[in-house]
């Protein structure tokens, strides 16, 4: 069970970076079939060049979802008050997304203590693709 508690975490204060594998068309393949996402900017080579990109990307959602993982990985899902983010760059075949959240804010919510997260994920190169917040409640 993953237990935080409110008094032990700080204002700047960063979750364990979670970093991916790089980014594989059968990755895209798998998460296209588990979301129901088929655009064939994602899975078709032929389609995403006729598009004038240079070869298939990942899903907006996928890099999201990695995000999800870090929440996940540091308190349970049921803590999660909001999460949010804007999509900022396209994570391209072979991007190892690495995923941080540092803390922004503590504070309590109509008596429940929270903090507010910074969210990023960037390529290996350090480019940023996503930017958001989350909300998570803690003991």
């Amino acid at each position: 069970m993953k237990i935080h508690r409110f008094d032990d975490v700080q204002v700047g204060d960063e979750l364990p970076e979670w970093v991916t594998a790089p980014v594989t068309r059968h990755t895209l393949g798998l998460y296209a079939g588990a979301s129901g996402d088929y655009n064939p900017l994602h899975i078709d080579i032929d389609f995403a060049r006729q598009a004038g990109m240079p070869d298939v990307f990942a899903h907006g959602m996928l890099s999201m979802a990695y995000l999800g993982r870090l929440l996940t990985n540091w308190v349970e899902q049921s803590a999660i008050r909001s999460y949010s983010v804007r999509f900022l760059a396209i994570t391209h075949i072979g991007d190892k997304v690495s995923c941080r959240a540092t803390i922004a804010d503590k504070f309590v919510d109509k008596g429940e203590k929270q903090v507010l997260l910074n969210l990023t994920t960037r390529n290996q190169a350090g480019e940023m693709k996503l930017q958001g917040q989350a909300v998570i409640a803690l003991s």
